[in-house]
């Protein structure tokens, strides 16, 4: 997630960032092969409390969360294919509360935190100097005096507002505190690559429960989505979505977690019980799916990519910053070429004008290739989710746009299955009931300066 209005104050400073880009060099997004939902399955191993579950026992488990009974591709050929990307388990046992909006997320927080006994993990792209921010500090330092470890990596764009004199009472407590890629080339502890992120959220406790999702820590989340924000500069309630889990597959979270402190050279961390023996905590099978630009390509966009080709009914994409590569237009096109129902539910308003109008250049195409547009009223939308044929669900940080597919590193979780699948669908038809639909007739009568301004901010798409 970005908060727009931290990396875009002003047109000169995008341009900055449009110059450093350039210097960069142009990257583009890595064509995936064009089959790949079709390749023949091979045989998909699942991961339990005690490790490989045996053939028998992984068709077992995928037997019961076929749809219905019924064949889905999800099941016969992306499975697999999945595991080749992604390279990590698909874990069972697992517990996943579905967390919506700012309120229910932070409590959940701040419950896990006050229960922490050994250890707490925090990564996150904005922390900030706020009620929350404070209030979030407040808790870590209570408990690193208490013998609980905390551990806390912020990003250095996403928290660049947020003065260092809100991490000096964090450090003096014994927190760890390690800055993502400083802004500030020397402070930098590798090459410097002003355009690497860590856009992630994710909150470990005692190796036992993480949370996933596309919560920052701010204020701007302290109401509902039918409520009223506390930002001083926008009343709009923001709409998220976040997940708690609890069980085996919380181990591959902390992995991605410690591989992240390896990667930018931070202290050594204390010895703790990190990866506490695993138990059976519910029924969802969740796969965590972790991306950095340093790998040839996303994996997440890689997975998502094959899921929408291997989709049969249904793909159900909610968020916040939508400025697609070819790629993706392309399977959304050919999913309704198959008689695949696709919506998108995007933001009526938001944080950035130029993403937002950048967004908006891709409607005729895409409204005229059959692909259904809601727009969220009410509320600034800014989850990431997606929910395929009922069954193949995934929430997490990942914006459908080039940034977050080239230069970010992001954190989604993957479930399986149509009981989680049911709950995303409840949610997504209740953000339906706020959102407006887009018709392509309503579309093509817009204002011509709406129209000059997608054409400009389109130009941007790269670097948005």
């Amino acid at each position: 997630m970005y908060i727009k209005k931290i990396e875009y104050v002003s047109i000169a400073r995008l341009a900055t960032a449009l110059c450093l880009a350039l210097l960069a060099g142009c990257r583009s997004i890595p064509t995936m092969v064009p089959d790949m939902a079709m390749r023949p399955p091979h045989p998909v191993q699942l991961e339990g409390a005690r490790g490989p579950l045996t053939a028998k026992q992984s068709k077992a488990v995928l037997a019961r969360l076929e749809k219905n009974g019924e064949d889905t591709n999800i099941f016969d050929r992306h499975l697999a294919l999945e595991a080749e990307i992604v390279g990590t388990p698909l874990v069972v046992g697992n517990k996943v509360e579905l967390l919506v909006d700012g309120p229910i997320t932070y409590n959940s927080m701040f419950v896990a935190i006050e229960n922490a006994k050994d250890h707490i993990n925090m990564e996150t792209y904005i922390i900030e100097d706020d009620e929350i921010g404070q209030h979030f500090a407040e808790l870590l330092i209570g408990k690193q005096r208490s013998g609980v470890q905390v551990n806390l990596i912020y990003d250095s764009v996403g928290s660049i507002s947020t003065p260092r004199e809100f991490f000096k009472p964090l450090k003096e407590s014994g927190v760890n505190v390690l800055e993502f890629n400083p802004i500030n080339p020397l402070n930098a502890r590798k090459d410097w690559q002003v355009n690497r992120r860590d856009h992630r959220k994710l909150l470990i406790v005692d190796g036992q429960v993480a949370f996933v999702g596309g919560i920052n820590i701010s204020s701007v989340y302290s109401s509902g989505s039918f409520g009223r924000s506390r930002s001083a500069t926008d009343n709009s309630p923001w709409r998220d979505t976040h997940l708690r889990m609890a069980g085996p597959v919380v181990s591959e979270f902390q992995k991605l977690f410690m591989a992240t402190w390896g990667e930018q050279k931070g202290e050594p961390l204390a010895s703790r019980d990190y990866f506490p023996e695993p138990a059976r905590m519910g029924n969802e099978v969740v796969r965590a799916i972790g991306s950095s630009p340093e790998e040839p390509y996303s994996q997440i966009y890689a997975t998502l990519l094959s899921a929408i080709n291997s989709a049969e009914t249904q793909v159900l994409l909610t968020n916040a910053y939508f400025v697609p590569d070819p790629q993706l237009l392309a399977a959304l096109k050919e999913a309704v070429q198959r008689g695949v129902d696709v919506r998108l539910l995007l933001p009526g308003k938001t944080d950035s004008a130029l993403v937002f109008y950048a967004s908006r250049s891709y409607y005729d195409e895409l409204l005229s290739a059959g692909i259904k547009i809601y727009e969220r009223q009410d509320a600034l939308l800014h989850a990431k989710t997606a929910l395929i044929d009922g069954v193949w669900s995934t929430v997490g940080s990942t914006n459908l746009d080039w940034r977050s597919f080239l230069s970010n590193q992001e954190i989604n979780a993957v479930m399986l299955g149509q009981d989680f699948g049911a709950q995303m669908q409840v949610l997504f038809e209740q953000d339906l009931h706020s959102s407006q639909l887009v018709t392509l007739e309503a579309w093509r009568k817009r204002s011509f300066g709406a129209r000059i301004k997608e054409k400009a901010a389109r130009l941007w798409a790269r670097w948005l």
